[in-house]
């Protein structure tokens, strides 16, 4: 089985939530993280775009403003990213690229209409990749997970009158009644990343407790 062991791996929104779990993650597999640019662009060997913001509106109340900045963070900042590491990776014929999408990505969440607007992209934007570089050796999927435990997940229901009822009211959209911890989500991730996941590009690899199941 391939291990991330002596490989380079970068990840975008490491600071905390999920991508600060993916880090820890592959770091307990040996990976090696990439913190220069260009002076290690040969030595990239896996890419997890994990950044993203959220925003909460419908269209009455969301802005076009609003819209610009989503799409700048979470749209052009994986196309960003990927322009820069992907070419290298096509020449040497190796890689993973793994995109942190949303289960917002595979089906409409009401309120959340430019944050959904984003994950559509980003899925369809790993299916393009995988499509356009089939046979080259460098593999694209992305991930879709639904109510995850995060920091920031945990601080907005504080705000809430009452956090715990809140909290049980978000963990039942998931058949499974409770929310995904990150570790889980990087669990994934290590998987598209090793050779065990070969078979996986262009994939939207859902984690989302059955939240879709039924939709």
């Amino acid at each position: 089985m391939f291990s991330p062991n002596n490989n380079a791996a970068l990840v975008t929104g490491a600071a905390s939530g999920i991508g600060a779990a993916v880090a820890d993650t592959f770091a307990q597999a040996g990976a090696t993280e990439c913190t220069r640019a260009a002076d290690t662009v040969g030595a990239l060997d896996i890419l997890v775009n994990g950044a993203g913001i959220g925003h909460v509106g419908s269209l009455p109340n969301t802005c076009a403003a609003d819209l610009d900045r989503l799409f700048a963070v979470n749209v052009r900042g994986v196309f960003n990213t990927c322009k820069a590491w992907v070419p290298e990776m096509l020449e040497r014929g190796s890689g993973s690229v793994i995109n942190m999408a949303s289960i917002a990505g595979i089906i409409a969440l009401r309120d959340r209409l430019a944050y959904t607007a984003t994950r559509f992209a980003v899925v369809g934007f790993t299916k393009a990749l995988a499509l356009d570089h089939s046979h080259t050796g460098v593999r694209f999927n992305c991930i879709c997970p639904g109510c995850v435990e995060t920091p920031f997940v945990l601080a907005r229901l504080k705000e809430y009158t009452d956090p715990q009822a809140a909290c049980r009211e978000m963990a039942s959209t998931q058949l499974n009644g409770r929310m995904a911890k990150p570790a889980e989500i990087a669990a994934a991730a290590l998987y598209l990343a090793s050779d065990e996941g070969a078979m996986n590009t262009g994939s939207a690899l859902i984690i989302d407790g059955g939240w879709s199941a039924g939709k």
